[in-house]
């Protein structure tokens, strides 16, 4: 038996269900050791909290990165999320090169900006140099806010088809393999997501729930990778993202003050009927 193995880097908000607090828990529930990176520590995450600490861990890589080679460590799968720095942007190019199997997949969700608008600390700087490391993803899975930034294409709240095309295959030219597209919706009290891969377009939509969460863009792109490296395919993955996200949706709508995150715990366990369903 295959003993499947992915990292993660991402940042540790020690509060606020989002990041690694999300993803380690969600990929080893998918049956795959997990293994991270931090890219910072940070006292909460960055949206609605207030002066939150935050502790740049780019200095510590490449000390992890040389110790990884001397033990011959390498992955099935790596994904990054919240990058620290846009030094970090270049350590990972290098990592995917040097720490990915052979036929391992590279899955970057650029987790810089949502609802048009960039998080705080990141400029158009930062969204350049992701740009590079689109460039080498075998995945690449945005928000509409970030496909935007990064293609250069305006951002709408109303949009058609032919809007997200356009949209999903300017991501592709910049030369990312496949492209999972989060958060489109054709029709009200409906959102979805789309994949596109060697020239195919598949769109797989759900109910829209009135309540947003901080952290469901973490929480989705987590159980799509856990979903991807036991060997579901592209669009067969991020529907299982997509349900698993809205089961965590619904249940946080059951608290009246839980604001800050989502809350996927209760609902874990099912993330695995999904996987095998």
């Amino acid at each position: 038996m295959d003993n499947l193995k992915v990292l993660t880097i991402q940042d540790i908000s020690c509060v606020g269900q989002c990041s690694l607090t999300v993803a380690l828990p969600i990929i080893s529930a998918c049956g795959v050791e997990t293994c991270i990176l931090p890219s910072a520590v940070i006292s909460t995450h960055t949206a609605g909290f207030k002066n939150f600490t935050f502790r740049d861990l780019t200095d510590d890589m490449p000390g992890i990165f040389s110790h990884w080679a001397s033990e011959n460590i390498d992955f099935d799968a790596v994904y990054t999320g919240y990058l620290g720095s846009q030094q970090q942007i270049d350590y990972m190019i290098t990592l995917a090169k040097n720490s990915l199997k052979k036929g391992g997949k590279f899955i970057v969700d650029p987790a810089f900006a949502d609802n048009g608008k960039l998080y705080p600390a990141f400029d158009l700087e930062y969204v350049n140099g992701m740009k590079n490391l689109v460039a080498v993803a075998d995945v690449v899975v945005p928000n509409l806010t970030e496909a935007c930034f990064l293609t250069g294409i305006e951002y709408k709240t109303e949009y058609d088809e032919e809007y997200i095309l356009t949209v999903v295959k300017a991501l592709a030219n910049l030369g990312a393999k496949a492209v999972v597209l989060t958060g489109v919706g054709y029709e009200k009290g409906y959102t979805g997501v789309v994949t596109y891969e060697n020239g195919e377009y598949l769109y797989y939509k759900h109910q829209l729930m009135p309540n947003g969460c901080h952290g469901t863009g973490d929480i989705y792109a987590s159980a799509f990778v856990g979903a991807l490296v036991k060997g579901k395919s592209l669009y067969d993955a991020s529907v299982v993202a997509a349900e698993f996200t809205l089961l965590a949706i619904k249940e946080t709508a059951k608290y009246d003050n839980h604001w800050y995150g989502a809350k996927f715990e209760p609902v874990l366990y099912k993330l695995n009927s999904l996987i095998n369903g």
